[in-house]
């Protein structure tokens, strides 16, 4: 079932995932797109009932202000425009401000100027993504990088309900995972995939790769690139594997640059990607959120501690080891994460806390042990707490697990003297350090 569709154009708001959301949440489906959308490409998605125009304080670019196609007015969809007012829009606010007034317009503009149907759900949205995928696919094989993540265990499953046995996953462990991570991913997918799940082990490769880098994009880039090497390697000893599936959400899309968007960070699945990439990409969640993803695996019938267990980067560990990775330093943070897991379960918050983890940084400080100086690495805990991973805020954390996680890793792992708690929200920290 093909759901109505409102668009959001981007000229340059910081509100678009917002707006997308607050469409979303009344029940019909949005999807954003740039300022520069022909008419065709609308018209291609043929579901389009409304159009939002949405500007903002990005609507420069090389100089010049940016405006929408005048095309797109000759569609004959109502037009919402906010803060560049056009004379050709149905409608038009002059900024999103209060959010409940704000609320009520858009609910208006949606049902009442628009007509659209409130059929978005995850029931029609894995129907859809399973005839998609068909389409898209037909008869070829799918590689997909299982990380054993939220996201690439949502696409697997959804892959698996629309092509089964065409699916091959590749598991490839680059050294920089968590603490018996492999073990687990592998023990919780052979049962379902048998020999279609292809285990990897590159620890040597990617940290050989990464000697001497500190530079936190250039380690992501490298850490895509040779994830990338690793799959057409695999690929090759498989027959007519003609397509790359990814885990790919909008937020990795926004963080790593949009036309009105500078880069916060490249996600490897997306400003990491090379030039010269042999397969086509297949990428079904790209246009959902978090805690649509969440949603989606529960529509799926995946197990709750899957669906809802920590979100990891695909750099993994890379990404929390600051500056050049040193092999005592990942330990340190391999060891640390798995004690602050394992205390964040005793004390109920690993259902309370969105995202929690360890850092490591490049830099040493004064320290005793046994009554002796000691030069070493502090361990940062950070824990946060988020919708969509646009925004995300502090957990505050009772003084006694506070302490209890601090001696822990203080006696437990070495090459470690001092323990800090980040209080950075999102924004002005993202949610990873690099």
């Amino acid at each position: 079932m093909k759901q109505d569709n409102i668009l959001v154009l981007d000229l340059g708001s910081s509100e678009n995932t917002t707006i997308a959301r607050w469409v979303r949440d009344l029940g019909v489906y949005s999807e954003i797109h740039p300022h520069d959308i022909t008419a065709q490409q609308i018209k291609d998605l043929q579901t389009v009932r409304g159009i939002i125009i949405n500007g903002g304080k990005n609507n420069i670019i090389d100089g010049e202000a940016i405006d929408v196609l005048e095309e797109i007015y000759s569609l004959g969809l109502p037009v919402l425009s906010v803060e560049h007012p056009s004379t050709q829009a149905t409608k038009s606010l002059d900024a999103w401000g209060n959010e409940e007034e704000s609320k009520v317009v858009l609910k208006e503009f949606v049902f009442d100027t628009c007509k659209a149907e409130a059929n978005w759900n995850m029931k029609n949205f894995v129907e859809d993504q399973v005839a998609l995928l068909r389409k898209q696919i037909g008869d070829k094989k799918v590689l997909l990088a299982l990380s054993g993540g939220v996201d690439s265990s949502v696409v697997a499953a959804l892959l698996i309900k629309a092509i089964g046995k065409q699916l091959v996953c590749v598991h490839v462990n680059h050294g920089l995972m968590r603490k018996n991570e492999s073990e687990g991913v592998i023990a919780m997918f052979e049962k379902d995939l048998e020999e279609n799940l292809v285990y990897v082990d590159a620890s040597e490769r990617f940290l050989g790769k990464l000697k001497g880098v500190s530079e936190p994009e250039e380690k992501r880039k490298i850490i895509g690139n040779e994830f990338i090497r690793v799959f057409e390697e695999e690929a090759r000893k498989l027959d007519g594997i003609d397509f790359l599936a990814q885990g790919t959400i909008y937020p990795d899309i926004v963080e790593s640059g949009t036309k009105t968007h500078k880069v916060v960070k490249s996600h490897h699945n997306v400003g990491g990607l090379p030039d010269d990439l042999q397969f086509e990409l297949v990428e079904p969640l790209f246009q959902l959120f978090k805690d649509e993803v969440r949603a989606c695996g529960v529509e799926l019938g995946l197990p709750h501690d899957m669906v809802y267990r920590q979100p990891f980067p695909g750099p993994g560990l890379g990404v929390r080891c600051l500056g050049e990775i040193e092999i005592d330093r990942l330990e340190a943070v391999r060891e640390s994460d798995a004690i602050l897991r394992e205390e964040f379960a005793a004390a109920g918050l690993d259902q309370k806390v969105w995202q929690y983890f360890t850092v490591v940084p490049n830099f040493k400080s004064v320290g005793v042990r046994n009554n002796e100086r000691t030069y070493e690495y502090p361990v940062i805990i950070r824990a946060v707490n988020t919708i969509d991973a646009m925004t995300a805020t502090i957990e505050p954390i009772e003084w006694p697990i506070l302490l209890k996680i601090t001696d822990r890793i203080i006696n437990e792992v070495k090459h470690v003297n001092r323990v800090c708690y980040d209080l950075s929200p999102k924004p002005g920290g993202t949610i990873e350090w690099e």
